[in-house]
């Protein structure tokens, strides 16, 4: 098939990643860091879908056995393959999201398989493109022990050939974002071009191009957040109930929250989430020489209570990362999130007749909005106070063992939602910051091929965000828009409790918690009479209770 007719043929659901170079292709915004050309050979035939790829255990065979000076197993193979983005196929929460958008929009369903699986099974969708077909979810699935293929391709999630084969050509653009990346569809006689951060050794050239047909090349676009926008930056449209297309919805944007922050052009989304290695080291076990600044493959993000369900339920799921490889994932990601993402603190703290008052300061520390991606995340604030005795006078935002927050009225009714507050005086209200979806109708809801607009988002603001210059797409929603304790940076809410009688003494303790799938996220699956669905319900309720993990803690007495 000839490049016209591909691209005029599928543009379904995401924006067509799979280019050839006969086409007119726009100049982004991203600039490469060193002075080195990108130099693309003459165009040769196009590739078939499975020509464009190789999977992972390919790359894994020389990018394994690397160790820093104190022994510890930096290998970019290893890594990967313990983090989301390896699994992001595998992820039962997302199989179980697809299920119910296609259960709820029937006739709608290829296309949200095509958008769907652009992101999380991003090979297989774009070596369907290649051959004239749109990409698919289910076919795939479940994942078996030794899938061929495209289903292999799929498996593999976000894998190496697919990030590494990505071209400079629009990154940072509109058209890039909602997986709008571009892959070249051409194989030229050295091989196909896949880009790295270095330049390449001669030897390691050869053995690359032996083992897979790739031929490397130096492409400092790969560590540019840019780079990471085209799936972090996903647009959908909500289905109306008379099947036609309705208004831009921006179901997740950390690169636009980025952008308005104090942090673009000081750290990338690769400086946090792939941190390099303190000392130089090879790519590659197999003549590979040191090299400074080396970015460590682990993709520290935030769902460490995932990565606990892809390992307990990993021969359900096909997980290939060893057991305690997922393990050190998980704790990697939690300490990531105790030590790198908020703090929080006690000001003011007092006792005037009977009633103890304090305000807390909560910091985001992170590049983003805290929460930020995909909405079913929340962070919360977790207050007790405690008498002299040790007996709790009050006590806003309890977590339950069935991973809902007491007194929180999206859990107790999935037709409300918690509001933003200034002040707390009441155990029933609790400080959630999340953003809330709701349908064309005004009605809150959980299914994205729903959501029509935000009713409600108050995620702590990264540092510096300029609310003056941010896309629109991620302002401030509800309520905290007015406040002018919610700012840059992050939030100060007073809560004033009436302790009567009670004797102090009195401690009052401080968590910021956060959960990354919701209760109610998880509980609206519940009606949904397919595999996918009711797999999921049973897994997150086998595990509620460790849903959620405190990411910040303080405390104060108060005499």
């Amino acid at each position: 098939m000839n490049g016209p007719s591909l691209a005029a043929a599928f543009c379904v659901g995401a924006a067509l990643i799979v280019t050839t170079p006969a086409q007119p292709r726009p100049e982004g915004p991203f600039r490469p860091r060193a002075a080195a050309p990108l130099v693309e050979p003459a165009p040769q035939a196009i590739a078939d879908g499975e020509e464009l790829f190789r999977t992972s255990d390919r790359c894994l065979a020389c990018h394994k056995g690397v160790t820093s000076s104190d022994g510890l197993d930096v290998s970019i193979g290893f890594d990967w393959r313990a983090s989301m983005m390896a699994n992001s196929a595998r992820d039962p929460y997302w199989q179980a999201a697809v299920r119910r958008e296609v259960i709820d929009h029937p006739d709608a369903a290829d296309a949200i398989e095509d958008k769907c699986s652009s992101c999380h099974m991003p090979m297989a969708r774009a070596s369907a493109l290649a051959d004239g077909r749109s990409g698919s979810v289910f076919d795939h699935l479940p994942v078996g022990a030794d899938p061929e293929g495209e289903a292999a391709m799929a498996a593999d999630g976000v894998g190496c050939a697919l990030c590494h084969q990505i071209t400079p050509t629009g990154l940072g653009t509109e058209s890039s974002f909602s997986a709008g990346f571009e892959i070249a569809t051409e194989t030229p006689p050295e091989g196909r071009t896949v880009y790295g951060p270095f330049e390449p050794d001669t030897g390691g050239v050869g053995i690359m191009h032996s083992a897979t047909g790739f031929r490397p090349t130096e492409g400092t676009h790969v560590q540019s957040s840019e780079l990471c926008a085209t799936c972090h930056t996903l647009f959908t449209h909500a289905i109306q109930p008379d099947g036609s297309e309705g208004a831009e919805f921006a179901e997740q944007a950390p690169y636009l929250e980025w952008q308005a922050s104090s942090f673009e052009g000081d750290q990338s989304c690769q400086d946090c989430h792939m941190p390099e290695v303190a000392e130089d080291v090879p790519v590659t076990a197999v003549l590979g020489r040191s090299r400074p600044n080396v970015s460590r493959h682990v993709f520290r993000g935030g769902n460490f209570f995932m990565l606990r369900m892809l390992n307990r339920y990993r021969a359900e799921l096909g997980v290939v990362a060893l057991p305690q490889e997922m393990a050190l994932a998980v704790e990697r990601t939690e300490r990531h999130l105790k030590e790198e993402t908020a703090t929080v603190s006690v000001a003011n703290a007092r006792l005037d007749g009977g009633v103890l008052e304090l305000e807390v300061d909560v910091r985001n520390l992170a590049g983003h909005k805290f929460p930020t991606a995909y909405p079913s995340r929340r962070a919360w604030l977790h207050v007790t106070i405690e008498d002299a005795a040790g007996a709790v006078v009050f006590e806003s935002g309890a977590f339950s063992p069935d991973g809902s927050i007491a007194g929180n009225d999206h859990d107790e009714d999935p037709r409300r939602f918690e509001p933003h507050y200034r002040v707390i005086t009441r155990p029933d209200q609790v400080q959630v910051y999340e953003a809330v979806m709701v349908d064309g109708s005004g009605q809150v809801t959980t299914g994205l091929m729903s959501a029509e607009r935000w009713t409600k988002d108050n995620r702590l603001l990264p540092a510096g965000f300029d609310r003056g210059r941010a896309d629109p797409r991620v302002r401030v929603i509800g309520p905290a828009a007015a406040d002018a304790d919610f700012s840059a940076g992050g939030d100060r809410i007073r809560y004033s409790v009436d302790v009567g009688s009670r004797r102090g003494p009195f401690t009052a303790r401080v968590a910021l918690r956060f959960q990354p799938i919701a209760y109610r996220w998880a509980q609206n699956l519940a009606g949904y009479d397919a595999f996918e669905t009711e797999r999921f319900v049973r897994y997150y309720e086998s595990m509620a209770s460790v849903s959620a993990i405190s990411v910040a803690e303080t405390s104060v007495v108060v005499r």
